[in-house]
């Protein structure tokens, strides 16, 4: 680049300038880094230092600046300069605390920051500022999928906040389950008795609402585009097809209740035993006074069954609580004890399980005479007028029995997500087969989607287990594998009332950050803010496909040719598909295969005879750089022999850069990766996976080369794994030099 001016700060503060040789450090970026420009200070974070850098921008013309002080992930406040490329030289977290301050460790330490100055200079040279993504959309209104809690909550917390809402309820009202509750579990102090569902005061401030506007009787026919300019057709009973312009997508599509004529053995299906759902209808009819059963007999004793159909180990039915179970028969046996407090009420359970209210609510229930019995229900039958309901007492260890008039099962929540997509895709690949039973199982499936997404990935949002849209409720709640819709309420995990109130209210504020990074051409999560995207040198692609199917996101498609077709709006920038690419025409601005490349190959390699190996470590910036990163703040030390850098995503790591380094001389490779599987914390979600996949492919290449496999090490890396992580790479290091140099140093 012609008009490229480069320049290298090397700060000295933060105990920096006495643990290194600031004077080396200038001469290493002056001489081997070729920057054009190079200076020191004593506190380069300090206004005088940023001064002193933005100086240099404005009046020396640099355009690309390698700012050497701590990691890449401090005072990214004070080194922001948005017209100028950025590289970052972790010299105080990666090298000053993570060696001990003793003359014998001053030489190796003081190689370490040469290393990563050199490193940084040639990575800066590699990179382009990111302009941001052109393609951009400005539509700033929010759609909701269902008029249940978790849906009006949204609704209204986006209008609060200033922006146009679409809410989408597939029945005649708004209310959901919660308008179906004769009261709910208390949600404040003194969690002493059931109070009003609230559910009529907010359907009239929807309703009132001028942000607001609502399609009852509706459901979502198409859904087609990216954040901040999808196009959105819903269909509305006998009536025509309304289009909306949305920005992003909040789906609360809610849960239906586990069929109690599953339940055989429990009783389901007879006249004398309902589900929760069936109780709320009989105490709604009794509005306060005695309950009722259907056949109008009025209840003098209540069985209350937990755990109906729900944490089943045999696979059969639910594998999982649904969490508000509990609270909701404590509330169901007040009911009873409230309108006649001689009648018989008997909660059995496994576990009781409260969450939200501590015991308080459990303790009033037990005030008011209900009786809670530790017990396993084998079977409920009919005896009499009522019910027969024989279980284990768990505390007694003995089968025993009770009579009821009812019998209430607590069945648990199934949510309401649309088709699993891999069941779907393997039906259409059997219904083009020609198998006509599939073919009416995708017409089966495609009639329950919810979003109808236009996405070549298939309909609707991907699943995690047992059904729940895929959000990892731990690392990024509502965030879900299509950028811009987020999942909110029991459709994402099983919860209670109040949770899906918090639950719609964080979804509501993710979205709006969302349509607002859109509209600003910036990523989502998690690199929200991320000017950058990826491109491809179209004429070197061979159309192999493996970018476009290996996406995590469906933000590549395919063009009339064949060839791949990025929708920048849906990139969360994670480089799986820079990964991805056997021929490495994928790239980023700010980040490549050349970026990392070059870095590679600035580390000075010493020779064979030397006895200082070099490994290096490809470390995932979402939870292994932390790691370390807060090692070296917690001051555990580990080896002077690695060298660092970070990546988006392991995901994002080319095949290239492992047989590169080998063959340059590097005794070995460590990739830090998030953990993948069932319970994943990839920030990418399939990022990690992919990435072990794709480096399992190079132990072949490692024998080629006739090089030991243990020169290559995959590391699972949690950011909590503080104090272990330091250990490991000492470990790994040992074990190299146990094996001896690589024979490649030198050639």
């Amino acid at each position: 680049m012609a008009d490229m001016k480069t320049a290298a700060y090397i700060c000295k503060g933060c105990e920096l300038g006495n643990r290194l040789d600031a004077a080396s450090l200038v001469k290493v970026a002056t001489k081997e880094g070729k920057m054009n420009l190079v200076r020191e200070h004593d506190f380069l974070c300090s206004a005088e230092g940023v001064a002193m850098i933005q100086n240099d921008i404005d009046n020396e013309g640099v355009t690309h600046a390698a700012i050497c002080a701590c990691s890449r992930r401090a005072k990214t406040e004070a080194f922001n300069f948005p017209t100028t490329a950025i590289s970052r030289a972790n010299l105080r977290e990666g090298v000053i605390w993570v060696r001990p301050d003793t003359d014998e460790a001053r030489e190796t330490t003081q190689e370490m920051a040469e290393d990563y100055v050199r490193m940084a200079c040639a990575e800066v040279k590699a990179m382009t500022q990111p302009k941001g993504n052109p393609n951009t959309g400005g539509v700033k209104t929010l759609l909701v999928v269902g008029g249940g809690i978790s849906g009006m909550t949204a609704a209204r917390e986006a209008s609060k906040a200033g922006y146009k809402v679409v809410l989408v309820e597939k029945t005649g009202a708004l209310g959901g389950w919660t308008a179906k509750l004769h009261k709910r579990i208390p949600t404040r102090e003194p969690f002493k008795a059931p109070e009003d569902n609230g559910i009529a005061d907010l359907v009239a401030q929807i309703e009132a609402d001028a942000n607001i506007k609502v399609y009852l009787n509706a459901t979502v026919a198409k859904t087609a585009g990216a954040p901040g300019r999808f196009k959105v057709e819903i269909a509305i009973e006998s009536g025509p097809t309304a289009t909306e312009d949305i920005g992003a997508i909040v789906q609360a599509s809610g849960f239906e209740l586990y069929d109690m004529n599953k339940l055989p053995h429990l009783g389901g299906g007879q006249a004398h035993v309902v589900d929760q759902a069936g109780l709320e209808a009989l105490a709604k009819a009794a509005n306060g006074g005695p309950i009722k059963r259907a056949d109008g007999k009025e209840v003098k004793s209540v069985v209350f069954v937990q755990c109906a159909g729900q944490r089943d180990t045999t696979g059969e039915h639910l594998q999982y609580c649904s969490g508000h179970c509990c609270n909701t028969s404590i509330k169901q046996a007040m009911y009873f004890k409230d309108s006649n407090p001689d009648i018989d009420t008997v909660v059995l359970f496994t576990d009781l399980r409260t969450p939200g209210n501590g015991e308080d609510f459990y303790r009033s229930a037990q005030n008011k005479g209900v009786i809670f019995s530790k017990g396993v229900v084998s079977k409920v039958e009919s005896s009499g007028d009522g019910c027969k309901v024989k279980f284990k007492d768990l505390i007694l260890n003995e089968e025993t029995e009770t009579d009821a008039d009812l019998v209430v099962l607590a069945t648990g929540m199934v949510p309401t997500s649309g088709p699993d997509l891999d069941a779907l895709a393997e039906a259409n690949r059997a219904a083009e087969g020609g198998d006509e039973g599939a073919k009416q199982q995708v017409v089966q499936m495609m009639s329950t989607s919810v979003l109808n997404l236009n996405y070549r990935q298939g309909p609707d949002i991907p699943q995690f287990k047992h059904g729940f849209n895929d959000s990892h409720f731990i690392c990024f709640p509502y965030e879900t594998r299509r950028t811009a819709i987020y999942a909110a309420g029991p459709v994402r995990r099983p919860m209670d009332t109040v949770q899906a109130i918090e639950d719609a209210t964080g979804a509501a504020m993710k979205a709006i950050q969302a349509m607002e990074n859109a509209g600003l051409g910036k990523a989502a999560h998690p690199r929200a803010g991320d000017l950058s995207f990826p491109t491809a040198r179209l004429e070197g692609c061979t159309q192999c496909k493996r970018c476009t199917v290996e996406c995590p996101f469906g933000a590549i498609d395919e063009d009339e040719k064949r060839f791949p077709l990025f929708n920048e709006s849906r990139c969360r920038r994670c480089g799986t598909c820079m990964g991805a690419c056997p021929v490495r025409v994928i790239s980023f601005e700010n980040y490549s295969v050349n970026t990392v490349g070059a870095q590679i190959k600035a580390v000075d390699i010493p020779d064979e005879f030397s006895e200082k190996p070099r490994v290096l470590i490809l470390a995932c910036e979402n939870d292994a750089y932390p790691a370390l990163d807060m090692a070296g703040m917690n001051r555990h030390e580990y080896d002077p022999f690695v060298r660092v850098i970070p990546v988006r995503c392991l995901g994002s790591v080319n095949t290239i850069w492992i047989t590169d380094a080998l063959n340059s001389g590097y005794d070995g490779v460590m990739l830090m990766g998030c953990k993948h599987g069932e319970e994943y914390q990839c920030h990418f979600v399939k990022g990690s996976e992919l990435g072990r996949y794709r480096m399992s492919k190079v132990y072949d290449t490692l024998k080629g080369m006739n090089l030991e496999e243990e020169r290559l090490m995959d590391l699972e890396v949690a950011i909590t794994d503080i104090e272990t992580l330091p250990q490991k790479i000492n470990d790994y290091a040992a074990k190299i030099v146990e094996m001896g140099m690589s024979p490649f140093k030198g050639l």
